[in-house]
């Protein structure tokens, strides 16, 4: 269980990185903020996976899974950033 959740995590670091890269438009966040969406994507895709059936017990997910899971936070992120700029919050 550990070392799946580590490897979400260094996969998700890596998945961050380039869900930043193929997310379109400005990105509002910095290269730290970046990393860490894409370690929470990585072990939102792992745990839904997991939940889902995709992935047994202790797997974590793959690459690609990870890369989308990223790129859905840092969507989400991008959107609640520019609304919260936008009413001056």
């Amino acid at each position: 269980m550990l070392m799946s959740l580590l490897m979400a995590i260094v996969i998700g670091f890596i998945a961050g990185i380039i869900a930043r890269a193929i997310h379109p438009g400005e990105d509002p966040a910095g290269f730290w903020v970046t990393a860490a969406l894409g370690i929470g994507g990585s072990l939102l895709a792992t745990f839904l996976g997991q939940a889902l059936g995709m992935y047994a017990p202790g797997e974590s997910a793959g690459f690609i899974m990870s890369v989308i899971g990223a790129i859905v936070i840092l969507a989400i992120y991008t959107f609640i950033r520019r609304q919260r700029i936008k009413h001056g919050m």
